[in-house]
């Protein structure tokens, strides 16, 4: 049995008035991911605020935090390492950006690189 989804309501004042209906249009929005060859990704190297250490960036990911999760978890396990993501960016451990783009643009994702 699945656990149902959490929702977040960051930034929002709540109402006591019992008619009062909450609605986001950009949380509404958010809940549909982009079809692979809709979204445009940017792949770049990131050193600031790392303390030296480089970082591969995915950045434009359009959709839902768990599509964003199952997508990087696809790409730390094609390069072998360690990342995260979150708020449409995933940071992958090291310097993979080749090998990144190569993948996505193989799974049909329109990628543009950056620094």
């Amino acid at each position: 049995m699945s656990k149902p989804k959490k929702q977040r309501y960051d930034g929002v004042v709540f109402s006591t008035a019992s008619d009062f209906e909450y609605t986001d249009s950009a949380f509404e929005l958010l809940q549909e991911t982009l079809s692979n060859n809709k979204q445009k990704l940017k792949v770049g190297l990131d050193k600031k605020s790392r303390k030296g250490k480089t970082v591969t960036l995915i950045t434009g990911f359009v959709g839902i935090q768990e599509d964003l999760d199952i997508l990087a978890k696809q790409l730390k396990q094609r390069c072998g390492v360690g990342g995260t993501s979150k708020d449409g960016e995933i940071m992958i451990q090291g310097d993979f950006k080749e090998k990144i783009i190569q993948f996505l643009q193989s799974e049909g994702y329109q990628v543009k690189s950056f620094g």
